[in-house]
């Protein structure tokens, strides 16, 4: 029976018209053929749309670390005046008092605590209080003071930390190769340099944008 079937239907084939068989060759070759144009037509547009969004974005976000460089560096700020506040992380507000004593408020009117902060350089900047007119310093013995005069103890290197936070470290003073920093302890009291660390959240201060 199986040999019946089969020698028919080869004979059954066999009479089919020419252009019955070109059909059946034609819709069978078709899903291959649109499949290959898919592919043709896609990968040119999925190339452009993967380039163009990567173009479409500054330089300095291709990667973390070239922001992050870019923001520590503070090249946008040379000769740019602020006038600021610095907020410590320990909820203090920074103050040079009128006979040059650095201390923190907690007032947020003080007016000892307006701050003007000029780069004087290249990640340097010079902080002086507007109202009594001293600059914030830090000598080599790491003590914090106010300079009625600018000097090289008011060079201070400014830095963006991780948490958003900025540090101020003296740019010609160091203890035992260690950066010394700007600091408030939780008495809103100065720190000696010699006891701050770049981490030391006492260490850390917002700077606050005054409205005039």
């Amino acid at each position: 029976m199986c040999k019946w079937i089969l020698t028919n239907g080869a004979s059954a084939f066999s009479h089919l018209p020419c252009c019955c068989l070109l059909l059946l060759f034609l819709v069978s070759s078709v899903p291959v053929t649109c499949h290959d144009l898919g592919q043709d037509t896609l990968s040119p547009e999925a190339t452009n749309s993967s380039s163009s969004s990567s173009s479409s974005f500054p330089s300095s976000f291709s990667s973390p670390s070239s922001a992050g460089r870019h923001v520590r560096s503070y090249n946008h700020l040379q000769g740019d005046v602020r006038k600021r506040k610095l907020y410590s992380y320990n909820k203090y507000f920074l103050k040079i008092e009128k006979n040059g004593k650095v201390s923190g408020t907690k007032k947020e009117n003080c007016p000892f605590s307006i701050l003007e902060i000029t780069s004087v350089e290249i990640g340097v900047v010079a902080v002086k209080s507007i109202k009594s007119n001293y600059y914030l310093a830090m000598n080599k013995k790491g003590k914090v003071y106010g300079s009625k005069e600018f000097n090289s103890d008011c060079k201070l290197k400014e830095r963006i930390e991780e948490n958003g936070y900025n540090t101020y470290a003296s740019l010609n003073w160091k203890h035992n190769g260690r950066q010394m920093f700007v600091a408030l302890n939780g008495r809103g009291t100065t720190k000696r340099g010699q006891k701050t660390r770049r981490k030391n959240t006492s260490a850390h201060f917002l700077p606050m944008v005054v409205m005039s």
